[in-house]
């Protein structure tokens, strides 16, 4: 499992679905939250082809791999031309992360900035929290205070 992308000059892939995550073993036996926070991730309106600027924030416990942060940052870059509703990107984000990593658990929260006046809120969980690992609220504020 020898990173791809790490320390290598790596282009922004054209799709999502080009990307490739890079995993390495997880180096603790113990159970730990990581989180990944993407406060300017960006994709395109299926409809008008206009952007779309989300903030990102996904909590994951470790199985025995982990997602290495440089090909997580490309495959999240890649959304940047790809046009879809904000509900597609946000659970297709976590089902690809899930069905690759395998971690303990996943959640991750897409909390979307106004389009037509609302914005759109998207949760998702892989299932309930392991028991004894701490996991923090994700303390995005309310669009007022989004920013």
């Amino acid at each position: 499992m020898d990173p791809k992308f790490l320390g290598q000059t790596s282009p922004l892939p054209a799709t999502p679905e080009a990307a490739e995550l890079d995993y390495v073993p997880n180096p603790r036996a113990t159970p730990y939250l990581v989180r990944f926070t993407a406060p300017e991730f960006t994709s395109l309106c299926p409809v008008t082809g206009q952007p779309d600027f989300a903030h990102l924030v996904i909590d994951y416990v470790p199985g025995d791999t982990i997602v290495e942060s440089k090909s997580l940052k490309l495959f999240l870059g890649a959304f940047r031309n790809h046009a879809a509703f904000h509900e597609d990107c946000t659970v297709g984000i976590a089902q690809r992360l899930v069905a690759e990593m395998q971690p303990v658990w996943l959640r991750i929260g897409g909390y979307w900035y106004p389009r037509g006046g609302i914005p759109i809120d998207v949760f998702w969980q892989s299932g309930e929290p392991p028991k004894g690992v701490w996991v923090p609220d994700q303390d995005v504020p309310g669009y007022r205070g989004r920013g």
